[in-house]
C-alpha cells in the first residue's frame, strides 16, 4: 500500500461500490458526501487511475476498480478478523456495589460487546469509588449523590424509585405504608459505604432520630432482618432480594435515587466511550421497572 493510501480511502471505496451509490455510503459511513467524493478522489489521484465511473444516475466500477475492489475487501476481511482477535482479549472492568439495574446492565453489556468484541466484567467491591482511584475499575456503577474522585467524570443515567424495607417483626408491618417525612420516627439502618439513604437525605431538622451504620449491603440487609431498624433502599431491590425476614413497604414522597457511572476521562479512552454511548442508549430505551 502506498504511504499515502490510507484506510478511510479503502472503507470509503468499498462501501460507494457495495452500495454503487455516494449518498448511501455516506450515511452507512457517518460522513458527508462532499467528503465522501473528496476520500475516493484522494484515492483515484493517489493511484493515478479511475476507480469509479460518476454519472447523475447511477455509479458504476471501471474494470480497473472491480479487480481492485476484490483485492480491497480481501484487505479490509483480514483487517477485520485481526481486530476481532485483538478485541476478544480485551476486557472493560466494571464495578458495582450491589444489584446492578436492570434491564439497562444486560441490554448494555450485550450491546457493548457484540458492538466491540470486548468482553465486560462484572466486578462487586464495597466502594466502587475507591476501586476507580485505585485503578482497580474502568467505569464505576453509582447510586445516589456522587462524591467523584478529582478529574473523574459523571454522566447521570436515569433515577430508580425508592422503598422501605423492615423486618416481618417491625410495627412498620401493620401500618403498611410510609411517607418520606415520617421516616424520621424509626430507627434507620445506613450502608455508610454504598448506601443511597441517610441522614444525609433530609434537612437536619427532618433526620431520623437514630442511626444504625452498616459498611456494606450484605450487612444492611441482616441488620434490617434482625430488626434493628428500617431500610431505604430503590425499588430493585424488592425484585432482587428475597429474605424470609424481610417485608417491603410502599413509601410515598420520596426522591427518586438517581444511577451515574463514573469513569476517569483519559483511561482506556475509546473502549469507555463506546461503553458509555451503549448505557446511554439502553437508558433512553427503558427505565428500570
Amino acid at each position: 500500500m502506498s504511504r499515502d493510501v490510507e484506510l478511510r480511502h479503502l472503507r470509503a471505496f468499498a462501501s460507494v461500490a457495495r452500495h454503487r451509490s455516494f449518498s448511501r455510503a455516506a450515511e452507512e459511513l457517518l460522513i458527508t458526501q462532499p467528503a465522501l467524493s473528496r476520500t475516493i478522489a484522494q484515492l483515484e489521484d493517489e493511484l493515478s487511475v479511475r476507480l469509479l465511473d460518476r454519472s447523475s444516475r447511477h455509479v458504476e466500477l471501471t474494470d480497473t476498480g472491480a479487480e481492485f475492489l476484490v483485492h480491497v475487501e480481501q484487505v479490509l476481511a483480514t483487517l477485520d478478523q485481526a481486530l476481532a482477535v485483538a478485541r476478544r482479549r480485551v476486557t472493560l472492568r466494571l464495578g458495582f456495589s450491589w444489584l446492578l439495574p436492570d434491564p439497562w446492565t444486560q441490554r448494555t453489556v450485550s450491546r457493548f460487546e457484540e458492538s466491540t468484541g470486548a468482553t465486560v466484567a462484572l466486578t462487586r467491591t464495597d466502594d466502587p469509588l475507591q476501586a476507580l482511584r485505585r485503578h482497580a475499575l474502568d467505569i464505576a456503577v453509582v447510586r445516589g449523590a456522587v462524591d467523584a474522585p478529582r478529574g473523574a467524570h459523571v454522566l447521570h443515567l436515569f433515577d430508580e424509585p425508592r422503598i422501605a424495607v423492615c423486618s416481618e417483626r417491625c410495627d412498620l408491618t401493620r401500618i403498611g405504608r410510609l411517607d418520606w417525612t415520617d421516616v424520621r420516627h424509626w430507627p434507620l439502618v445506613v450502608n455508610t459505604v454504598s448506601g443511597t439513604t441517610g441522614p444525609w437525605s433530609w434537612p437536619a431538622e427532618q433526620r431520623p432520630e437514630r442511626i444504625v451504620e452498616t459498611t456494606n449491603y450484605d450487612e444492611w440487609l441482616e441488620t434490617v432482618a434482625a430488626n434493628r431498624g428500617i431500610g431505604i433502599v430503590p425499588e430493585v431491590a424488592q425484585r432482587r432480594t428475597r429474605h424470609p425476614a424481610l417485608r417491603y413497604i410502599p413509601l410515598t414522597g420520596a426522591p427518586a435515587s438517581p444511577v451515574s457511572l463514573v469513569h476517569f476521562p483519559d483511561a482506556r479512552r475509546s473502549l469507555v466511550r463506546r461503553f458509555l454511548e451503549a448505557a446511554a442508549q439502553a437508558a433512553q430505551r427503558a427505565q428500570p421497572r
